[in-house]
């Protein structure tokens, strides 16, 4: 379970017109008018609770509204039906109805990445700016992660067999529950060990960990989704911060750079860690997402902003 509390932070849900729900919360900021929204999107085979240590520390609460997500398949929201890109960026534009937002800077990591970059191709006026946390671009990927990639059909097919199965019934009853805070936690403490590292990142390498708090389905559609094509840097017209894990192996640094390169206003950072910089850097990844938010807002508003915040 979720130990983060915070009396401003309000639960709700979202009800959409197939059925479906979809959960999320919302920190309503204190000022008035408000910032733009930060919408936060987590990764693949993981939940809201990915958040929970940001929506407690940042300084941005003081001015934007901070709306984290379960993706549908995910968390607290509904399994059932197909999922992917499209849908998921359709229910983030209904989120964003439901609470009055026209605009908002989309937050993700790897998977909530990819997801940040087809929502603002398909709602391209209603993306203010994009911070991308280890994105994936096909091109970049190299050994075992470009295979994969190229697996993205079959994927997506087994994902499909799954979903049938699960209509007929097979499915598992329990999944363990997943707190990404708490795993965070050990995870800091596994850090400060050569052998404990080592056993940190098989873990949060694992597929049989994620499998055990996340449906068969749901994990493999998300795969898939992940290695889905972006659309091309060149036409995304909104502002970019792209943070990029100093050790991950997954993609060539050169070629990533290579492509952010491509946005038009992009920003471009290295993360000194493995592939995990919300759980291994926590405070240097807020506080380059604070800065960069920060410099997007004009001048009168960074001003009443400071009022706001001690």
């Amino acid at each position: 379970m979720e130990r983060f509390s915070d009396a401003m932070e309000i639960t709700r849900a979202l009800h959409r017109q197939d059925g479906r729900t979809i959960a999320y919360r919302v920190t309503p900021a204190p000022a008035a008018p408000r910032g733009i929204a930060l919408v936060l999107l987590h990764g693949l085979a993981s939940n809201l609770t990915r958040w929970s240590e940001f929506v407690e520390h940042s300084a941005l609460r003081g001015w934007h509204d901070l709306i984290r997500i379960d993706l549908r398949g995910h968390g607290g929201s509904d399994v059932g039906g197909k999922i992917g890109l499209e849908v998921w960026a359709d229910d983030l534009a209904a989120v964003l109805d439901q609470e009055r937002h026209e605009q908002a800077i989309l937050v993700g990591r790897s998977l909530g990445a990819q997801l940040a970059l087809h929502f603002a191709r398909r709602h391209v006026r209603r993306a203010a700016g994009l911070v991308l946390i280890d994105p994936v671009f096909r091109e970049a990927l190299r050994g075992r992660w470009r295979l994969l990639a190229s697996c993205a059909p079959v994927l997506r097919g087994m994902a499909a067999v799954v979903r049938g199965l699960n209509a007929l019934g097979l499915r598992r009853r329990r999944l363990q529950p997943l707190d990404l805070r708490a795993l965070d936690r050990l995870a800091r403490q596994a850090l400060r060990s050569a052998e404990a590292e080592a056993a940190f990142v098989r873990r949060y390498s694992s597929a049989r960990a994620d499998l055990r708090s996340t449906r068969t389905a749901t994990y493999l559609a998300d795969l898939a989704e992940m290695f889905r094509a972006p659309p091309e840097p060149a036409t995304l017209p909104m502002p970019v911060l792209a943070l990029l894990s100093g050790g991950a192996t997954f993609a060539d640094p050169a070629v990533m750079r290579r492509t952010l390169g491509r946005l038009p206003h992009a920003t471009i950072a290295t993360i000194a860690c493995h592939h995990w910089p919300l759980t291994e850097r926590p405070a240097e990844v807020r506080a380059a997402i604070e800065r960069w938010v920060a410099a997007l807002a004009p001048a009168s508003e960074q001003q009443a902003a400071r009022e706001v915040v001690p």
